[in-house]
């Protein structure tokens, strides 16, 4: 028998396993794929009293630039290879995850490019009384050790998300990635390491929330903490840090408005990329679709026949689409919030159908609004379509839920377009595009339960420094 590869914990430099076996499962096969090693809680503590020894001696930006932009092609030249790992890990599709790849590639690049263009302001502190002959600036600080905990649903470039800008920023970072998706996160750090980065500016710590996610987030001399999961669990978090920043990406009951003037044959081909891509499970997943009433049922038909033509099944074959959930477990759940909302008077359009971890598609009608598929997060392939006649009331309808991630809008008016972006109290408002639209570079993160603080290279490297003001006065005072 073949032995299987082992996914260790990353410490100053060294791969180290420990006692705590865990196997990592083909999404789809089920087969073994590798074994990784859980941390113990000493071995999270020693991760962070190396990150914070290395924090103290930075690399100078253009050092950071040259080996983030080392790794960004690393990853483009192993492209297939990471996109087959994070496929196995995950469940996704081949097509989802060699762009998810491409994207990584990107992260890393803009984290590089970043890396030289931190900067300070000056202030005119001169208007001041009695400051006339003094000059004040800002320069930007690395915070110094920065814990990154990850989902299962973007095992690459949601790391390099954390890590590239971390790093780009003067930190030492510590990543935790999800028990059900290590073995891309472990390459990306062995990566940095091979591009040269001091080894203990970067670390790696495997398991499950509880103990070792906690036993990072409780260590006060993590600086920051950067995390992407569900809101129970981002509450969690946040109650332990007390003055510890953080940026906080959890949550969502995605909505996208298609209005009457719409193209609405796009419009119903990219929410069904929208809803379904990734088997539904991102958190910025089309999962409610109000529609206006006038072009229902012509959109109801494009987008079903849009969901028709997805292919679902092994997700190693480039025809397929979707592949199965994370787990049997989530995709039973998703089955059993679809049956609930029949049983409350919804009806199926589209799919609804479960062969183990796997779930067609689904699309439903007459949904009632106290249903937990228009309330609560379904994670899941599933998008519940609702007419409306008027849109101020259809943004009351959007943003009543707990969540404000990001929402789409389809319209042609630039008035309706304008009015529902200042209305919606969302993180982000696409228009002409669905919920799910993000790209790298962009500021990234929401309001309410969806969370607190910015992603995006750029806007992630101003959360992870520390702004310091300099004020000088010349020697011997006034002259």
């Amino acid at each position: 028998m073949t032995e299987l590869p082992t996914v260790a914990n990353l410490i100053n430099g060294t791969w180290v396993r420990s006692d705590h076996e865990r196997t990592v499962h083909h999404k789809f096969t089920g087969e073994p794929l590798a074994v990784a090693y859980d941390a113990t809680t000493d071995m999270v503590t020693d991760a962070v009293s190396v990150a914070r020894q290395a924090s103290r001696t930075p690399l100078d930006p253009l050092e950071r630039f040259e080996i983030l932009r080392t790794v960004a092609g690393e990853i483009a030249k192993n492209r297939e290879r990471l996109a087959l790992d994070v496929v196995r890990e995950s469940g996704f599709s081949l097509k989802d995850c060699l762009g998810d790849t491409d994207r990584a590639v990107q992260t890393m690049l803009t984290s590089a490019e970043e890396a030289k263009r931190i900067d300070g302001a000056v202030v005119p502190v001169q208007a001041a009384p009695g400051f006339a002959h003094r000059m004040a600036f800002t320069i930007r600080q690395p915070v110094g050790v920065v814990g990154a905990i990850t989902p299962f649903n973007s095992p690459l470039n949601t790391v390099a998300h954390k890590i590239g800008p971390a790093l780009a920023a003067g930190n030492a970072a510590i990543v935790k990635p999800s028990p059900f998706t290590p073995i891309a996160a472990a390459a990306l750090c062995g990566m940095l390491l091979d591009a040269g980065l001091p080894a203990g500016l970067i670390g790696l710590v495997l398991g499950p929330g509880d103990p070792v996610g906690r036993a990072l987030v409780e260590d006060e001399r993590v600086d920051f903490v950067t995390f992407t999961g569900s809101t129970a669990a981002g509450k969690s978090i946040s109650a332990r840090l007390g003055m510890r920043r953080a940026t906080m990406e959890c949550g969502n009951v995605s909505a996208t408005i298609v209005c009457r003037d719409a193209d609405i044959a796009s419009a119903a081909q990219q929410c069904s990329r929208g809803a379904f891509r990734k088997s539904g499970q991102v958190c910025t997943s089309v999962q409610r679709l109000f529609v206006h009433a006038d072009v229902l049922e012509e959109f109801l038909g494009e987008l079903a026949t849009a969901a028709s033509t997805l292919v679902v099944g092994d997700p190693e074959d480039l025809a397929t689409d979707i592949g199965p959930m994370i787990s049997e477990a989530a995709a039973a759940r998703a089955e059993d919030w679809v049956n609930a909302a029949v049983g409350q008077g919804a009806r199926i359009v589209a799919g609804g159908k479960r062969s183990g971890a796997t779930m067609t598609p689904t699309i439903l009608v007459d949904v009632p609004p106290e249903a937990r598929l228009l309330c609560e997060e379904a994670f899941a392939p599933v998008v519940s379509v609702v007419p409306f006649d008027d849109l101020d009331t259809v943004i009351d309808a959007v943003n009543d839920t707990p969540y404000g991630l990001q929402a789409g809008v389809f319209t042609r008016d630039l008035d309706t377009a304008l009015a529902a972006a200042r209305r919606l109290r969302m993180g982000g408002v696409v228009i002409n595009s669905p919920s799910s639209t993000r790209a790298d570079m962009m500021p990234y993160g929401g309001v309410k339960d969806s969370g607190y603080g910015v992603e995006g290279p750029r806007y992630a490297i101003r959360e992870m420094t520390e702004e310091r003001l300099v004020l000088i006065e010349p020697a011997g005072g006034p002259r």
